[in-house]
């Protein structure tokens, strides 16, 4: 395969202590640098993934908990790597995540680096509903395509199946991955209509 038809992207997922990125904060953090065809869209390989714990702050509300099953006990003295989390970042051509405004509220306090780098929303840059699914979260569009994870709404979990999910073909026969890059063209043509 000719190099300049490989991309490299970052997914990421963030489990937190509740839902405003203003006071509340990521207890678990997971990102997947991973190669894909620039042409076909098609996902090649997992390059690297990172999952990691975080003790923080403030405590984590009880619908959160509900949600992914952490406690405080389960993170007393952990810590990110940041490094590690930001060279990741750095490698990725973009980075995506399934709700991105979500994810990247959270990050964009712990890891600056993310802030200078393109984000694309697997949940809004696909059209779910056009493709018929009553819904675009992403447990029901796993469940949909017959997609089974040990632990859902857990970052590691959860970021392996969502490129799981993108690598499936749609009806038109490409990848909803490829669906999701010309979020990426759009973005490009906008910028130079705006100059």
């Amino acid at each position: 395969m000719e190099k300049w038809n490989v991309g490299q992207a970052c997914f990421l997922d963030v489990e937190t202590t509740g839902l405003s990125a203003k006071t509340e904060e990521v207890v678990e953090l997971a990102v997947c640098l991973f190669d894909f065809r620039r042409d076909s869209g098609e996902i090649i390989q997992v390059v690297d993934i990172y999952t990691g714990l975080r003790e923080p702050g403030v405590p984590i509300s009880a619908a959160a908990a509900r949600v992914h099953g952490l406690r405080m006990e389960d993170l007393c003295g952990k810590r990110l790597d940041h490094g590690r989390v930001e060279n990741l970042i750095q490698s990725a051509d973009f980075i995506v995540a399934h709700n991105a405004r979500f994810d990247r509220s959270f990050v964009a306090k712990l890891i600056p680096l993310s802030q200078r780098k393109q984000w694309l929303c697997s949940m809004s840059g696909v059209d779910w509903y056009g493709k018929g699914f009553s819904s675009r979260g992403l447990q029901n569009l796993l469940l949909s395509h017959g997609i089974c994870i040990e632990r859902s709404h857990r970052a590691e979990d959860d970021v392996r199946a969502a490129l799981t999910l993108l690598g499936k073909r749609g009806h038109d026969g490409r990848t909803y991955f490829a669906e999701l890059l010309r979020c990426l063209t759009a973005d490009a043509e906008a910028a130079n209509i705006a100059r």
